[in-house]
């Protein structure tokens, strides 16, 4: 709202203001001081006075099918009442229980997705005793597999190989293996050896910036209306241009140009350019590198198949800028000159995964839907208002961590994961964003929205989804949908096209604001293939609109993109890691991401997601060499 448009403000009235408002308004500012704590003071009070002043490629997928069953039926027909019963493809076993004194029992165990098999859900239920329920890991699915004997009735039976490994875990209807694990209060305890772990519920981290926005949205009456003001008082805080300088010997990365990914097409006027950046923190491998040339890979320091790059959208070719114009909205000077720093990861030598927060992204209502497209007879869009008794710890398993090279934020939270406007606005409950991780449906995949997904196999694909690729739901392990698509990929042209609806702010639910103010630091993820190999590339654009995404990815010719978070360093957030002997090395992709780790005594860093659990989602990738 402009200075000019907004009521006078007389002493008189605010002299005479209820309690309840003063209440507000003090309520407003001391929320306000802390969402903008990392802002220098400078810089804010500039923009106060300012914003007052007048003025799945289906080629690419294993065309199994999975028979219909009847649990299949019910999970398309019915409304599911809990997690577990949202998941179509469960199996369910039970034995009966005796203990010592001679009291009896049943255990149950449902293997939530046997395809991929890494979660089970065990229930004990003692007489006189309440059921009790406890989620279970099993680190090395592809190995390993947990089962119930009755020729074993205290525990569980470990199958690995030829070898079966008894391990008792309710011999006893009071003290047990279980009931240990779960007072031990490891976020993940380790039963049966080592072999499988017990999730225990924990509480994840939630930075100042977030703390301070959800009592805002959940305290103060107006408070999203507050919000979007710092919105736009913060908009372009993280704003950067590189240094650009002429270096005639400029090159590209020292490694053989085959095996990188392929560099940005580039203006031919800056061919002879560097671009430098104080803020990029994860270093070239080469020392003689001073700067990178504009669109071009180079080698990350002490991680092999890890490159980085940089580019302002300026620089991108004439004719890509020119392109497809009916679905790319004309760049501004501002993010036209702003940097965006990219990672890429060489498929050959990583595996992806995904995993929820301990809060988000939630399985109920977003609150940005239509009211005509919410059934009130359910507490969430698939049937189900909470995951319990699954647990989602926010923090990657002791297994997993030990080979993990980098993490990133995963999307939006379900507040803002679903459409208010459009088509997609009007079917299938305003189209929330769908979630799966180690196999178990937490949140339905929608059609025509955009799709990352990992398969039982690794492979790793990104695409548009559709009612036809339910046939792969078994055998899908990780899976994260965020809006529409940034770019695609044009089968008959072979060329990398903007999405539909990347300049149609409300139908392709870019987030912003109210008045479709689109700038603000974001971060992507795309896909790129060259020479028969796959790159995942995560972008941050320190200040951009879904245009100058899109434009960045079309240069860097990726198969597919899509938008993940965006408005602070701590939503687009992503470090890799070098290991030296037991020394872990935490480089951030932009320096002011390391303001959102923790410490330890000695001033180590504690990285988040690795080390900690956090309330958000996430992406990790992990080394397929094992050593």
């Amino acid at each position: 709202m402009r200075y000019a448009r907004m009521p006078a403000i007389r002493a008189a009235s605010i002299a005479g203001a209820s309690p309840k408002t003063w209440l507000t308004v003090t309520s407003i500012i001391l929320a306000a001081l802390c969402l903008v704590s990392t802002v220098r003071l400078p810089t804010l009070v500039t923009r106060v006075f300012r914003s007052y002043a007048p003025k799945l490629q289906s080629t690419e997928m294993d065309q199994k099918s999975t028979s219909e069953t009847n649990q299949t039926a019910e999970y398309r027909e019915g409304a599911p009442e809990t997690i577990v019963e949202l998941q179509q493809f469960r199996l369910s076993s039970s034995i009966h229980l005796r203990a010592g004194d001679g009291r009896g029992g049943v255990a149950t165990l449902v293997n939530l997705n046997p395809t991929i098999g890494a979660w089970y859900l065990l229930k004990v239920a003692w007489e006189g005793f309440p059921a009790s329920n406890y989620h279970l890991e099993n680190p090395a699915p592809l190995s390993r597999k947990v089962i119930l004997d009755e020729k074993f009735p205290s525990g569980v039976v470990i199958i690995e190989g030829g070898s079966r490994h008894p391990c008792s875990l309710f011999a006893s209807a009071s003290e047990n293996a279980l009931t240990e694990a779960k007072a031990a209060q490891n976020i993940f305890a380790p039963l049966c050896d080592g072999r499988i772990y017990l999730r225990n519920p924990a509480k994840g981290q939630r930075t100042q910036l977030e703390a301070a926005t959800e009592f805002l949205r959940n305290q103060v009456w107006g408070g999203e209306k507050v919000i979007v003001l710092f919105h736009h008082l913060m908009e372009d805080t993280h704003r950067e241009t590189g240094k650009l300088r002429i270096d005639a010997g400029a090159t590209g990365a020292q490694a053989d140009e085959a095996s990188l990914p392929l560099p940005a097409l580039i203006n031919s006027k800056y061919a002879d350019s560097v671009v430098v950046s104080s803020n990029m923190g994860i270093t070239a491998d080469s020392p003689e590198v001073n700067g990178l040339h504009p669109g071009s890979w180079y080698v990350a320091k002490g991680n092999p198949g890890v490159y980085i790059s940089m580019l302002e959208p300026n620089f991108i070719d004439s004719q890509i800028l020119e392109s497809y114009r009916p679905n790319v909205n004309s760049l501004d000077g501002t993010e036209a000159s702003s940097l965006c720093y990219l990672v890429a990861f060489d498929l050959d030598h990583f595996d992806l995964a995904y995993a929820l927060g301990t809060e988000y992204p939630g399985v109920g209502w977003s609150q940005h839907m239509l009211p005509q497209m919410r059934d009130p007879k359910l507490p969430g869009p698939d049937g189900i208002g909470s995951i319990s008794p699954l647990v989602s710890t926010g923090l990657i398993n002791p297994e997993n961590a030990r080979r993990t090279v980098a993490t990133f934020t995963g999307g939006f939270k379900r507040e803002h994961g679903a459409f208010k406007y459009g088509e997609l606005a009007l079917k299938n409950h305003g189209s929330h964003y769908g979630f799966i991780e180690d196999g178990v449906v937490f949140s339905k995949l929608q059609p025509d929205l955009a799709t990352v997904l990992v398969l039982d196999n690794g492979q790793i694909e990104m695409k548009t989804w559709q009612a036809k690729d339910n046939a792969f739901l078994a055998r899908i392990k990780y899976a994260r949908q965020n809006g529409v698509p940034l770019v695609e990929f044009d089968e008959t042209s072979r060329t990398t096209v903007p999405g539909a609806l990347v300049n149609r702010w409300g139908p392709g639910n870019w987030s912003g604001s109210e008045d479709m103010k689109l700038r603000t630091i974001r971060a992507g993820l795309a896909l790129q293939k060259r020479n028969g190999k796959s790159f995942l590339i995560y972008a941050v654009f320190s200040d951009a609109t879904p245009s100058a995404m899109a434009r960045v990815f079309q240069a860097y010719q990726c198969q597919y993109a899509m938008l993940l978070d965006m408005n602070a360093l701590e939503h687009t957030y992503l470090a890799v890691y070098r290991r030296s002997g037991t020394q872990l090395y935490v480089d951030h992709l932009i320096r002011g991401m390391s303001q959102v780790e923790k410490s330890s005594p000695s001033g180590e860093i504690v990285p988040r997601f690795l080390a900690y659990p956090d309330n958000r989602d996430f992406f990790y990738l992990m080394s397929r060499d094992h050593n």
